[in-house]
């Protein structure tokens, strides 16, 4: 069966890949070190790879998308619903390869690295103001 979503629970230190095939039936399960994602994904035929958004998940999508595959990225409390029984990282990924495909399911945009480093200057100038600057 070929792999149409993977979904990804990125970590620290490990992250759990599932992948679905057409039907939503699990082909795939794996807990890798983050940086080895890139090459687990390079022998993949394009597909949906989906992860919870954070600063991590924007640089992995922009290097995911050169690859060829799409990336939706999802805010954490759209994808907690999905989660069954008790909260793990290996349930996270399925939960969030099952939540991807969701017609009405509201993704994160894919930000730039010039986006992200705005973003950054921003909370550090209001930081350092106290709000925003006069």
């Amino acid at each position: 069966m070929q792999m149409v979503i993977l979904g990804i629970d990125l970590g620290k230190n490990s992250c759990s890949l599932v992948g679905l095939d057409g039907q939503g039936t699990v082909v795939k399960r794996r807990r890798m070190r983050p940086a080895s994602i890139i090459g687990c994904t390079k022998g993949l035929p394009p597909c949906i790879i989906a992860m919870e958004a954070c600063c991590g998940a924007h640089h992995l999508g922009r290097l995911l998308e050169a690859q060829g595959h799409e990336v939706r990225l999802m805010s954490p409390e759209y994808v907690r619903p999905y989660v069954k029984a008790q909260k793990n990282d290996d349930r996270d990924a399925e939960a969030i390869a099952e939540a991807a495909p969701r017609p009405t399911m509201r993704f994160v945009e894919l930000k730039s690295e010039e986006q992200l480093d705005m973003q950054t200057l921003h909370r550090a100038v209001i930081g350092w103001w106290g709000s925003a600057p006069p």
